[in-house]
């Protein structure tokens, strides 16, 4: 089935999406009432819906193992291993990483414990305003099969009292894990591009923001998205998933799968990295599928400047300009950058192009 979305269906639609949201049902909600069709504002065109779910399995994604990291020569090849998936596929996998396995289950328990809490506790851990508040995810140009709320650490500092008494203690713990983890990719990509071990960390990419995304089954999975297809505008994305698959990435104009495994974190390149890199890195197009099984829950970590930074101008690394490698793209600070990609980068369009030279 192809639905066509007209121009003059936009006013309507906003209209629905709006009452959908100031109702505090969210997706499951809607599945929770025995829904068997796709609410009109869900129905995505066939080019950004599950509808075009093919994918490929002669390409996988990169997975690094980061045992014996504390060893020269050990180190050397995840470097190199780091560059090479940073540089081609902009995504790539870890194992061997230091969180421990039974504290990611316990993660992925939470999100559901607070997804499927009664609405009215639900409520007011739930705005649409902005990123550094708690949201629903609605207020985007191509709506979602899902409902998400993010919690913010603005400058890096962890707020206990900011995240939801139901999954407080575990998301915690986990963040702390988290933090731990970004410190030594951080060390490892500034390696891979041949600057100095601290460089990323000293230019402040201490910002987090910890997201619990929650997809319900969906009765007509073809006809919307789990995610619609965008880039990360961070430095770091640290992705937790669970035993339900439907991420895919974009690699040589095909997509992707990424399987489940138990105990490995995906970890992508950000919008802000690939503008530090100066183009060595690739910050790459992904999408979530919307499935008829469910619920599928994620955590992705995303790392970007802490709020004190958000005004510096970010542009390529000095090290990494030359004659011959001249800078790509123009210094902007992360607020100009997400005030931009906001409105612009979560429906498909790719932003990066407009801070070119």
């Amino acid at each position: 089935m192809e639905v066509e979305l007209r121009a003059e269906d936009d006013g309507s639609r906003a209209k629905e999406m709006k009452a959908f949201y100031q109702s505090w049902t969210g997706v499951k909600g809607l599945l929770d009432s025995g829904i068997t069709d796709v609410p009109s504002f869900f129905i995505n065109p066939p080019a950004t819906s599950s509808s075009d779910a093919t994918s490929t399995a002669q390409l996988q994604i990169p997975v690094i193992d980061l045992q014996g990291i504390a060893t020269d020569q050990r180190r050397t090849e995840i470097v190199g291993a780091i560059r090479d998936a940073a540089q081609t596929w902009g995504f790539f996998r870890i194992f061997n990483h230091g969180v421990p396995i039974n504290l990611m289950d316990n993660m992925l328990d939470a999100v559901r414990r607070f997804h499927e809490q009664p609405q009215e506790l639900k409520k007011a851990w739930c705005t649409s305003t902005e990123i550094n508040q708690k949201v629903f995810d609605y207020d985007m140009k191509v709506a979602a099969w899902r409902d998400t709320v993010s919690i913010e650490f603005p400058d890096g500092e962890l707020n206990e009292l900011a995240i939801p008494e139901v999954c407080r203690n575990v998301t915690s713990e986990y963040m702390k894990h988290m933090v731990e983890l970004k410190e030594t990719l951080s060390e490892l990509l500034s390696e891979a591009l041949g600057l100095r071990r601290d460089y990323l960390a000293s230019i402040g990419m201490n910002g987090a923001l910890i997201a619990f995304h929650y997809y319900p089954a969906c009765p007509q999975p073809e006809l919307t998205i789990g995610a619609a297809i965008h880039t990360d505008a961070s430095f770091l994305t640290i992705l937790l998933e669970s035993d339900i698959d439907g991420l895919q990435v974009l690699h040589q104009n095909q997509w992707v799968d990424v399987p489940y495994r138990r105990g490995y974190l995906t970890v992508n390149i950000g919008d802000l990295l690939q503008i530090v890199s100066n183009d060595k890195f690739k910050s790459v197009k992904h999408r979530v599928l919307a499935g008829r099984v469910g619920p599928r829950t994620s955590v992705p970590c995303f790392f970007a400047p802490t709020a004190a930074l958000r005004d510096k101008s970010y542009g390529p690394a000095e090290q990494l300009v030359s004659a011959e490698n001249p800078a790509v793209y123009k210094g902007t600070s992360f607020h100009q950058y997400f005030s931009f990609y906001r409105p612009n980068g979560r429906d498909g369009s790719l932003v990066l192009p407009h801070f070119k030279i």
